[in-house]
């Protein structure tokens, strides 16, 4: 019986675990998140606004059929829809995404939402996608997509999509969380303040302490 008790708390122990990796249900209709907490309840990471004052601007946002400018170093652009932009996202567990790709070579940089399982459409263009397991295996999973092409993304794998057209490229993804998160590697690694130690990169990567420093400050105006 002990044995059957311990069984029971560790997979009440594992599903929580689990059901903490995502977004909340919430526990009513809905919960427009408020920045200014006076008479709101605190819910889910935002305060909510009355449900009697709420109004159908809460749960809109225009503007997603402009093209973002794609004119960075890596000639990519990210139009997100969180609920820091669309308040009414707030306790709903999703967000929205638009991804701008420049031709020949326009690149969305290897990255990871930690919050989030990403799913993408292309709606113009060819994009090379493609998704990193964790470790030990570190397989690559990788696909060409073209119009009307979906891939998915799994919560917290490092992933890239990569523009390998002369045109314009884009794509559309639905994000399960209110608020993804990203952390792109190349900056995370290179351009965090304060700065790692390089000797920590060099004995990483296996590379010289002076291209280290040379990829840090690369990313540090990035």
């Amino acid at each position: 019986m002990k044995s059957f008790h311990f069984l029971v708390l560790l997979s009440l122990a594992l599903a929580l675990s689990f059901a903490s990796a995502f977004d909340p249900s919430p526990l009513q209709d809905f919960c427009v998140a408020i920045p200014e907490p006076k008479n709101a309840v605190f819910v889910n990471g935002k305060f909510c606004k009355n449900p009697n004052l709420t109004v159908a601007e809460d749960f809109f946002f225009p503007g997603l059929n402009v093209p973002g400018n794609t004119g960075n170093r890596v000639g990519s652009n990210v139009t997100l829809v969180n609920v820091d932009k669309l308040f009414g996202l707030n306790t709903l567990g999703i967000s929205l995404a638009r991804l701008d790709f420049a031709p020949n070579g326009g690149l969305n940089p290897p990255h990871t939402h930690p919050r989030a399982t990403e799913i993408l459409v292309v709606v113009e263009g060819t994009l090379y996608v493609g998704f990193v397991t964790s470790n030990p295996n570190n397989r690559l999973f990788t696909k060409v997509l073209y119009p009307g092409d979906v891939f998915v993304f799994p919560i917290g794998l490092i992933h890239f999509q990569f523009n390998i057209a002369k045109t314009n490229a884009v794509a559309f993804a639905g994000l399960s969380s209110q608020n993804p998160g990203v952390i792109t590697i190349a900056n995370a690694i290179f351009g965090p303040n304060p700065p790692i130690n390089p000797d920590v990169l060099a004995k990483a990567f296996q590379l010289d302490n002076d291209e280290v420093v040379k990829l840090q400050k690369l990313f540090a105006n990035a």
